[in-house]
């Protein structure tokens, strides 16, 4: 039997559906209605920020562009470098200073043919060209990378170059003075001895004497000129990458026999592998020996002189030269390196002033420390660099 039909609706059931449909109805606009308010506000407030964002952008582009025109009006180079040391970005002085191509190549490469290293740290001269330029550095926040600063320094050295000329000419006319006095006393002392020699009655074994003699006091007038022209010159001309090692051997060879003859023990402690300077072999090798000379002379039979060799920071070296000798008073400490200043009978007074000058011409200094009774210490600082 099949299930009867089920009753219609009753008018209150459909009056109460009625008003259900009627009140979700409502619910529905006024949530409709909420939801259009909130649109509009969401899309003022987008308005709004991207009217924000915009301005953002335009300041920002703005910006750029008055870099971009900076760095184009900029009297120097600037070189941006990633952190794998690429060449990002350049301004036009730094293409025009360096050559092209550079953006893409590795800034090795780009100093490899483009710069060659002078004596002065910093400081570079293009290849092929007599212009001079200083390069710093500074680091890239955040990126690992570095930004390259590049001046033309070539008028700016040139006059400290002649300014330097002057001061030596001056210096020269005053060394002059110095010189002649210095001449003087041997010279006359030689006349005197080759003087002698003209006597007929002259003994065989007194004729011998004067003869050494004379020859003694030339000997101390060449030495004095030799000393002479190695302070005027000092290397200033010559360039050549020196291993340090080779250097410190060659004046090791050379001091060697010295302290053994004079019973003074010495001890090389070199510590420069890899290592180099630029500048005159002959001219390093004259200071080191002037230094390791002196602090032989002031050591008593039995005494000790110390050479050490090591890097003191990453592009620069230390030769530091240590005796146990009798030291140095403190006013004589005062003009120690001034020419012509001397404390023995037989010095010329150039040997400390020659090691000063070198190691300016070589971009460095040199200083010392000294006690009466306890020794000395000299420190040679000159630029150097790793060879790979």
């Amino acid at each position: 039997m099949q299930n009867a039909p089920s009753n219609p609706s009753t008018p209150q059931e459909l009056q109460q559906a009625f008003a259900l449909f009627n009140e979700v109805s409502e619910q529905l606009t006024n949530a409709y209605a909420d939801l259009q308010v909130k649109a509009e506000s969401l899309t003022q407030e987008l308005a709004v920020a991207n009217g924000e964002l915009r301005r953002q952008f335009e300041e920002k582009e703005a910006l750029s562009q008055r870099l971009s025109q900076l760095l184009e009006a900029l009297p120097g180079g600037v070189v941006v470098l990633d952190a794998e040391g690429v060449v990002e970005e350049v301004n036009p002085v730094a293409t025009r200073l360096l050559g092209s191509p550079l953006v893409g190549q590795t800034w090795l490469g780009v100093q490899n043919r483009a710069l060659k290293p002078t004596l002065t740290l910093g400081e570079w001269e293009l290849a092929g060209d007599e212009r001079r330029v200083s390069i710093s550095r500074n680091a890239r926040e955040g990126s690992g990378g570095v930004i390259l600063l590049l001046q033309d320094i070539t008028e700016a050295h040139a006059m400290e170059a002649q300014l330097q000329r002057h001061k030596r000419l001056s210096a020269m006319g005053e060394m002059a003075a110095a010189l002649a006095h210095q001449l003087r006393t041997p010279l006359a002392t030689a006349l005197l001895y080759t003087s002698n020699l003209r006597d007929t009655n002259l003994a065989e074994e007194e004729r011998v004497r004067f003869t050494d003699k004379a020859l003694g006091r030339l000997r101390h007038l060449e030495a004095l000129i030799k000393d002479m022209l190695v302070f005027v010159k000092g290397g200033r001309n010559a360039q050549e990458n020196i291993l340090v090692s080779n250097l410190v051997a060659e004046v090791q060879q050379v001091m060697e026999p010295q302290m053994a003859e004079r019973k003074v023990k010495f001890v090389v402690q070199d510590k420069s592998v890899g290592l180099s300077v630029l500048g005159s072999r002959e001219a390093l090798a004259g200071a080191l020996t002037n230094l390791l000379a002196n602090a032989m002379q002031a050591c008593e039979t039995g005494g000790k002189v110390i050479l050490t060799v090591e890097p003191q920071t990453l592009n620069q070296m230390l030769f530091k030269v240590v005796d146990n000798g009798r030291g140095i008073a403190p006013e004589i400490l005062e003009r120690l390196f001034e020419p012509f200043f001397t404390t023995r009978n037989e010095g010329t007074g150039l040997g400390l002033a020659i090691v000063r000058e070198v190691a300016q011409i070589h971009g460095g200094d040199v200083t010392v420390q000294s006690k009466l009774g306890a020794g000395s210490t000299f420190n040679l600082r000159l630029p150097s660099k790793l060879i790979l």
